[in-house]
């Protein structure tokens, strides 16, 4: 017996979770940078040093500019995230792993603007996936804000004891395990000392999935 086989629903995280962000999310920051800097009208240095700023402060960008700056979040979100997603590349493999694990799959995602499901059809995952759940989805809650995930769990009606959330941020790992979820912190975060709040721990996704399918991990 693994030990996911309690679960029943998978939530997973999307950029630097379900494929490596920096190709398609440099180009999104350009494109953040560029609309803060319209919208405030501040040079580039300091529409990069608030799009920083929010984004550590308030869990998302467009959740600071919205609550600072009255900043238009919808608009916003469509905006940055017209981008080419053609720089994505699927992964067979990942597939058929997300494809064989029993019980629902959710994508849970602090992006909007339409990234998670032109993501997921970029990377051959589209048809993976019951729903992409994100920040427009939580009313601009972002994730690590506790709320965030209490409205995850009403929408997609989840039992938390039931369902395991994998993330590469561990900060968006703690609200979640205080609420019961099972946690899984993978990517370089991985790599160092594995927090209280996070259950299991892999630098790579993959052997994660293994791991849950009962399969020999490499």
């Amino acid at each position: 017996m693994t030990p996911f086989a309690h679960i029943r629903a998978w939530v997973f995280d999307l950029d630097n979770t379900l494929y490596p962000a920096p190709a398609l999310y440099d180009a999104i920051g350009v494109r953040m940078t560029a609309h803060i800097a319209r919208a405030l009208n501040v040079d580039e240095d300091e529409a990069f040093r608030l799009r920083e700023l929010y984004f550590h402060s308030h869990g998302a960008t467009v959740a600071g500019l919205a609550q600072e700056h009255g900043l238009d979040a919808i608009a916003f979100l469509h905006d940055v995230h017209q981008v080419d997603y053609s720089v994505l590349t699927p992964d067979p493999e990942l597939a058929a792993l997300i494809g064989a694990l029993p019980g629902r799959r959710i994508v849970f995602t602090n992006g909007g603007g339409g990234h998670g499901q032109r993501a997921l059809e970029s990377l051959g995952l589209g048809g993976l996936f019951e729903r992409v759940f994100d920040i427009e989805s939580s009313g601009v809650m972002p994730k690590p804000q506790r709320g965030a995930y209490e409205k995850l769990i009403a929408a997609c009606g989840l039992e938390p004891r039931e369902s395991a959330i994998i993330e590469d941020s561990a900060r968006n790992l703690a609200p979640a395990h205080a609420l019961g979820f099972t946690t899984v912190l993978i990517g370089d975060e991985a790599a160092g000392p594995k927090p209280a709040f996070a259950d299991h721990a892999a630098r790579d996704l993959k052997d994660v999935l293994r791991l849950a399918l009962g399969r020999e991990t490499g």
